[in-house]
């Protein structure tokens, strides 16, 4: 039993190690960050029912669920991810600070609007309110890529 626990506070210490890492090129765990990422898991978890229950994916000619068109959709969460990285990389170098904003809120808008698709899939409608924050974000992203 000794042995189990010891190799358990192993594996606890290496995921706080790595994820402390990870969070650490993202630039910290952030509200906006938190939000991305919520959003991404929300968006994957909406394109499964949309496919496994509602059979209506536009990622596959069936509709229904298929391992490659999520694989795929893994992937490119993984890049937009990437993007934040080289983002807060950017930022870095330039002594700036909205560089990796302006790629995180652009990515959110971007989670939202698949979300919006996602539901309209499953014939839920897409609340007023959230199209109207949508288009206050996506004004935000658009102002400080001009202040670039």
């Amino acid at each position: 039993m000794d042995k189990l626990r010891q190799i358990k506070d192993f594996v606890c210490f290496l995921c706080g190690v790595l994820g402390g890492f990870v969070v650490q090129l993202l630039g910290g765990w952030t509200k906006d960050l938190r939000t991305l990422v919520l959003f991404m898991i929300i968006d994957f978890a909406m394109g499964l029912i949309v496919a496994a229950v509602f059979k209506n994916s536009t990622k596959t000619e069936s509709g229904a669920l298929n391992s490659t068109a999520g694989l795929k959709g893994i992937c490119k969460k993984i890049v937009m991810l990437l993007m934040v990285v080289i983002a807060t990389q950017a930022d870095g170098l330039m002594g700036t600070n909205y560089i990796r904003s302006a790629s995180i809120i652009a990515f959110i808008v971007n989670e939202l609007i698949s979300i919006g698709e996602n539901a309209g899939l499953m014939g839920v409608k897409f609340p007023t309110a959230i199209t109207n924050a949508i288009d206050v974000l996506s004004q935000k992203a658009e102002e400080k890529r001009s202040d670039q």
